[in-house]
């Protein structure tokens, strides 16, 4: 088969929420559907999802169903997007955690970076395994009983993980080929005793965008007021006392 029609037939859930991070989703998304698979965009509301770059908001994405919605047995693969805010929210959701698991418990592949991997610990998925994440969440998934690599790609069974957007011209080519595979293979990294060490400083790109992010706007200011004002009333009064 053409590699651009290689999942043609296959549908894949690509789980995610508001503060996405944008090119953990979208690049994905496009390479495959390019590659000839059906993609639904499974989340926690209907609407459009908003996506950030780091933390600056980005543009939004359609969503096609919403968790309570969509049947993991209708999917042939699932794909967790990162983000600082989106697992976030998925990892506190019942709904999220049983999708999860309802692929991990038939073996479909899950393809996931960055911050993605902390839906999977609250999950409780991740004992035994081995995968790479964001290194700001190493200790997260390490306590969570897994082996974590410093590396741009790594395969455990039917889990394909990378680091983060820097990874992913590795990250998509080990996504399709995932995707591809007619059954679950074999680990492909070496399972090894003890995790790669933390890391001894955060990435410097990520501390400049926060230093030299710009003010938020007055208008902003007031609306994160207005909407913590509106969940107070919507708790009522004993909420307050």
């Amino acid at each position: 088969m053409p590699a651009r029609r290689r999942l043609k037939g296959r549908t894949i859930a690509a789980l995610a929420a508001d503060g996405y991070e944008k090119v953990e989703l979208t690049i994905p998304l496009r390479a495959l559907k390019t590659a000839g698979a059906k993609v639904d965009v499974v989340s926690l509301r209907h609407g459009r999802i908003r996506g950030v770059n780091l933390h600056m908001p980005a543009g939004r994405v359609g969503v096609d169903k919403t968790i309570s919605e969509a049947d993991p047995g209708d999917y042939d693969g699932l794909l967790l997007p990162g983000g600082f805010i989106n697992p976030d929210l998925l990892r506190q959701s019942a709904q999220a955690r049983e999708f999860v698991r309802a692929f991990a418990a038939n073996d479909k592949p899950i393809a996931t970076l960055c911050h993605g991997p902390w839906v999977l610990a609250s999950a409780g998925l991740l004992h035994g395994r081995t995968l790479t994440s964001w290194p700001g969440i190493r200790d997260d998934l390490v306590n969570a009983g897994a082996t974590w690599l410093d590396q741009e790609l790594v395969r455990d069974g039917n889990l394909t993980t990378s680091r983060g957007p820097q990874d992913m011209a590795a990250f998509v080519p080990g996504m399709l080929d995932a995707f591809a595979a007619t059954s679950p293979e074999p680990a492909t990294t070496a399972p090894r005793r003890e995790s790669d060490a933390q890391r001894t400083a955060p990435p410097g790109l990520v501390v400049a965008a926060m230093r030299w992010s710009p003010k938020p706007s007055a208008a902003a200011v007031v609306g994160i007021g207005l909407a913590a004002a509106a969940q107070r009333a919507l708790r009522g009064p004993a909420a307050q006392s």
